[in-house]
């Protein structure tokens, strides 16, 4: 039986896709359902419309507590400790669920449940440096200490327009979502120890990448810079993004994704998002 196993959930995204230790990584499925199917597995975020209205609003379901407590089970059948790291707790309620699952494997199985404070990249990102550490033989105490000295530097921006999908999966009200649809604001929101915070209204696509090169020179020293582009994506904007990255944050790796489902039925398609990861020596 191996020693132990990092489990991550399907909003992560991972910055390359084969790293050491990938093979530990299990990732929990957090499945779409839309027009009264649950058809996760087949869906795209392409698919799901650009603002979420009443008749057919995506919704994405969260494993409850005794699907995670199957799923620790399984795990434990393999391997002698687990480590969770899973998506915000502020997002979803997926870090609740599994920690009552823990607890009621106590004594079966090792699990330790982490709160990522993040999503999507730079819950990836924490996922894929447990899994390397885990690689080269560290303890689930030396992993733990690695994730929680490692969240706070992990930095996120997101331009989130369809404001109907963020009405749906609770986060605003119902007035400010229609009316921040009907002006046709790009409302920007940063994710600060894991809340989803209400920054800036930009008037543009240009006001909006403004604000993206803003955000990224509050840095000095970057580990990692990653755009999550939206769908249909804004090709110029990311452009010109990257250059800007690369003139100014020179050696620093730079990646692109499209976003993913997950992330997609809780913010909607139309979403883009910047992660600034800090290098493990800043202050």
């Amino acid at each position: 039986m191996s020693s132990l196993c990092l489990l991550t959930d399907s909003t992560a995204q991972f910055i390359k896709p084969g790293f050491s230790g990938r093979s530990l990584v299990h990732i929990l499925p957090l499945r779409t359902e839309w027009n009264r199917n649950e058809n996760g597995h087949e869906l795209k975020a392409g698919d799901l419309p650009a603002y979420s209205r009443e008749g057919a609003i995506p919704r994405l379901i969260i494993p409850g507590v005794e699907e995670l407590r199957q799923q620790f089970l399984s795990l434990g059948t393999q391997y002698n400790e687990i480590i969770a790291i899973l998506d915000s707790s502020h997002l979803s309620p997926l870090i609740s669920n599994a920690q009552d699952a823990a607890a009621s494997v106590r004594g079966r199985v090792s699990v330790l449940v982490i709160d990522s404070q993040t999503t999507s990249i730079g819950l990836g990102f924490l996922a894929q440096m447990a899994a390397e550490a885990a690689a080269n033989k560290a303890s689930s105490n030396e992993i733990e200490r690695l994730l929680r000295g490692a969240i706070p530097h992990i930095y996120s921006v997101f331009c989130i327009p369809g404001l109907s999908y963020l009405y749906h999966s609770g986060f605003i009200d119902h007035a400010q979502a229609t009316a921040g649809e009907i002006l046709g604001l790009l409302p920007v929101f940063s994710l600060e120890e894991g809340y989803l915070t209400p920054l800036e209204k930009a008037r543009n696509n240009r006001h909006l990448l403004d604000f993206f090169q803003e955000f990224l020179d509050e840095f000095s020293d970057l580990y990692h810079i990653s755009i999550i582009q939206s769908i249909p994506s804004m090709v110029h904007e990311g452009r010109i993004l990257r250059e800007h990255a690369i003139a100014n944050f020179p050696g620093t790796p730079f990646s692109e994704h499209p976003i993913g489902l997950s992330l997609a039925t809780m913010f909607g398609p139309r979403s883009m998002g910047v992660f600034a990861i800090e290098a493990r020596n800043s202050k």
